[in-house]
């Protein structure tokens, strides 16, 4: 199973479609409320948000979806990164709703190889997220600096940093077949 990509890899243009979308829950809107100290009403009190929202309902907050398609995302485009360089910009389009799922893609818009070092490249993308009927709740674009063959090379290849099992008195090794 791919964990993200080397800087060759990517294509200008290519897609990528996040698999598998994510049912939004009550609990993990209050659980990322509370732990991200977002106390509005509109995200934790269910009679605030139905006598005086537009919605009747409470709204997911923008910055867990937003999370949740950046982790969507990680094996597709970031799982090899080197750092995330900067979210150039984010946009919450529509509201999601408890019980929504959320499915996004990434596009790559562009890519750059490193000036100073030359192992590495940065990746320009954009991910969009969108509910079960296709609407869109999430726009943001950012950059990600990831390694180039060369690199992972150096370090041990596609899972650099891996150990290896080491016999011992209660295991002796692989089974021999």
């Amino acid at each position: 199973m791919q964990f993200g990509r080397s800087y060759e890899e990517f294509e200008v243009g290519a897609v990528y479609k996040h698999w598998p979308g994510k049912t939004v829950t009550e609990y993990d809107d209050h659980l990322f409320s509370l732990l991200t100290m977002n106390h509005h009403p509109l995200h934790i009190d269910e009679h605030y948000a139905q006598e005086t929202t537009q919605f009747g309902k409470n709204v997911v907050v923008g910055n867990y979806i937003y999370s949740i398609l950046l982790g969507m995302s990680v094996p597709d485009v970031s799982g090899k990164a080197i750092a995330n360089l900067e979210v150039e910009s984010l946009r919450h389009v529509a509201p999601t709703f408890h019980g929504d799922t959320i499915y996004g893609e990434t596009t790559v818009l562009d890519k750059t190889e490193s000036k100073s070092k030359d192992d590495r490249g940065v990746v320009y993308v954009e991910t969009i997220g969108y509910k079960q009927d296709g609407t869109v709740v999430c726009v943001f674009r950012r950059k990600v600096m990831v390694p180039k063959n060369s690199y992972l090379e150096a370090r041990g290849g596609e899972q650099p940093g891996r150990p290896t099992p080491v016999p011992d008195k209660n295991w002796s090794g692989p089974a021999q077949a």
